[in-house]
């Protein structure tokens, strides 16, 4: 056999080898592809039953997820008037699509974009827990700018619509162990009964530097600062003040409170 016939013939097992394991592979991502969603959509209900502080709890009851989600309506909310609408269909609505596209969100000028996101969507997906008593629980997505990423999360607030029930972050990019620490249990636990609005109702709830202690005014409205991620820490502030704020679901919740959404 010449030198020619062998290069050739290692080039052609070679070329048959690379399109055996690409069809291989083109074939097993096709074929796991509804599973890969169902967990992404599995995980994303773990996260807002999380906020809603029902999956610790529903775990220890051995409910599936699908029986903790039975007390959970999700609705669709026009910013703009607070008022619950039908425009969209709720179960293929995607918010995070919805904020890219220009006929579904509104561009945000510098002075209203304190969570630096650019757009803010025009409808949002809330979750309501309720029982035979009513509203218990309302649980909203949020979204901001951290230090090096945008962090996709969850907080909760109780039937007063003004008392934090639980927070959760389900994405981002932040440093592991700095920024990374919005993910600790331990800091999550800080916000739970922390008090959004003042008296004027005014969003007073705030990420402060360093500790709450017994000297801290008003401690009802802070939480502990991020040791070593102040800006993560500070995205974060800001995140909670703009969706908690005139920009985001302030005329909900106030809707919500009069029992006009």
């Amino acid at each position: 056999m010449s030198k020619t016939d062998s290069t050739q013939r290692t080039l052609f097992v070679a070329f048959l080898l690379c399109l055996v394991c690409s069809v291989i592979v083109s074939t097993a991502a096709v074929m796991l592809k509804p599973l890969q969603v169902a967990n992404k959509q599995k995980d994303f209900k773990i996260n807002i039953l999380k906020a809603g502080g029902l999956y610790d709890q529903g775990i220890e009851d051995g409910k599936s997820i699908t029986e903790m989600f039975e007390n959970v309506t999700t609705k669709l909310v026009d910013i703009e008037t607070g008022k619950y609408t039908n425009e969209q269909d709720v179960q293929s609505y995607d918010q995070r699509k919805a904020s890219k596209d220009p006929q579904l969100s509104i561009a945000l000028s510098p002075e209203e974009d304190l969570a630096k996101i650019s757009n803010r969507v025009n409808i949002a997906k809330v979750y309501l827990v309720q029982n035979d008593q009513g509203l218990q629980k309302v649980i909203l997505p949020i979204k901001g700018y951290g230090l090096w990423s945008t962090l996709y999360g969850f907080i909760s607030l109780e039937s007063d619509l003004n008392t934090v029930s639980g927070l959760v972050f389900y994405e981002h990019g932040e440093t592991p162990g700095l920024g990374g620490e919005i993910d600790n249990p331990k800091w999550k636990g800080l916000w739970e009964g922390k008090t959004v609005y003042g008296e004027d109702q005014s969003v007073e709830l705030t990420v402060i530097k360093g500790a709450v202690n017994e000297n801290t005014p008003e401690p009802q409205y802070k939480v502990d600062g991020l040791s070593g991620a102040t800006l993560t820490g500070k995205g974060v502030d800001n995140l909670v003040k703009f969706w908690m704020g005139s920009m985001g679901y302030a005329k909900y919740l106030t809707n919500l409170k009069e029992g006009e959404a």
